[in-house]
């Protein structure tokens, strides 16, 4: 069966401020040594799989040009462009119906722009088995992350060890992201795996789980693929998809349907998150120090400090982030890191939108 992608690009990054802005969010920011945005990456990683012509990409209206610059290759009919955000089930829903109407039924991968992967073999490997399972029937595959420590910031999914489709485990359910005490028991039973926000299902599995589940959505997306090459597109898009309501494909269908099944990922997952996933990405020197552009650091251990021209010279601090950029200076404490988004709030508030 035709293999196909959809990409969803459309976020903000805002915990990779000052670099991640409105205008440059984080997808099209190079965080690694080989110069490379992760939205590339990410197509790159699955070409042996899927031709360019099959992959399609979800975004803001305000990112075509971007994603036109980044990724040559991919037709410019095949960039979606969103008119507002509404979450990620009308988000798929938009693909799935674009997929459908140039192949009537194919698998069809739906991955985030803004991961990074270690071992691109495993996951390809992973992708595959994924496809197998997703090609036999009306089943719904998601990938979940082994996890390795209590982690907070990710949601759940329970999978039960005894029920099997050669690789993959039956969902018992998906749960929002816990408190520590939570996740330590998560952890224990070895039966829970993060949430990685991919799936694979054919795209007639997709729609028809819509069609029951999210009706409404459902019957505004045949309004917008009955559009798809007329004269009307744009106009029936921009009404219709605004009328949709904000929905999480985890909470509009995978909370709810049959058929759901995960295969564990070991293959080297991060979902880049925030600045400190730049000290898990990046090299460190031998203090310890993760820096990029003009830096000098004197008795300085266990920073993550990315520059540009201007030089930046440390003395004798410690677990700090630091990020400066032309207009935009961020200190941090790495515990804090979680915390950037309240720069933004600020900034929002005293309507300096210049620096968003």
């Amino acid at each position: 069966m035709k293999k196909t992608a959809l990409i969803m690009a459309g976020g903000r990054g805002e915990r990779f401020w000052p670099k991640s802005r409105k205008s440059f969010p984080k997808q099209f920011l190079s965080l690694t040594d080989d110069g490379k945005t992760m939205i590339q990456l990410t197509v790159e990683r699955i070409r042996p799989l899927v031709e360019l012509e099959d992959i399609f990409i979800s975004t803001n209206k305000d990112y075509k040009k971007l994603v036109l610059e980044q990724l040559p290759g991919i037709p410019e009919e095949n960039i979606l462009c969103e008119p507002v955000g509404r979450n990620t089930a009308p988000c798929i829903g938009l693909g799935a119906v674009h997929i459908a109407r140039k192949h009537k039924d194919a698998i069809m991968m739906v991955l985030p722009s803004d991961h990074l992967i270690k071992y691109n073999k495993m996951f390809l490997n992973t992708i595959k088995s994924g496809c197998e399972i997703a090609e036999k029937g009306a089943n719904l595959v998601t990938i979940g992350i082994t996890p390795d420590y209590p982690e907070t910031g990710y949601g759940y999914i329970k999978f039960n060890p005894d029920e099997t489709d050669g690789h993959a485990y039956a969902v018992e359910r998906f749960v929002e992201k816990p408190d520590l005490k939570t996740a330590k028991e998560y952890l224990e039973t070895e039966e829970y795996l993060w949430n990685s926000g991919m799936f694979l299902w054919r795209v007639s599995t997709i729609l028809s789980n819509i069609e029951t589940f999210l009706p409404d959505l459902h019957a505004g997306l045949g309004t917008i693929q009955a559009s798809i090459g007329t004269e009307e597109q744009e106009a029936v898009l921009e009404k219709t998809f605004a009328g949709f309501s904000s929905v999480s494909i985890d909470y509009g269908i995978m909370e709810k349907a049959k058929n759901i099944y995960i295969l564990p990922g070991t293959f080297g997952w991060d979902d880049v998150g925030s600045w400190l996933a730049v000290g898990r990405i990046k090299k460190s020197n031998e203090n310890g120090n993760v820096v990029d552009g003009n830096v000098i650091t004197i008795d300085s251990r266990d920073n993550i400090i990315q520059g540009e021209e201007k030089l930046i010279a440390t003395i004798g601090i410690e677990d700090l982030i630091i990020v400066d950029t032309k207009d935009a200076t961020l200190i941090c404490e790495k515990n804090s890191a979680a915390d950037i988004k309240k720069v933004l709030e600020n900034l929002k508030i005293c309507n300096r939108d210049e620096y968003i």
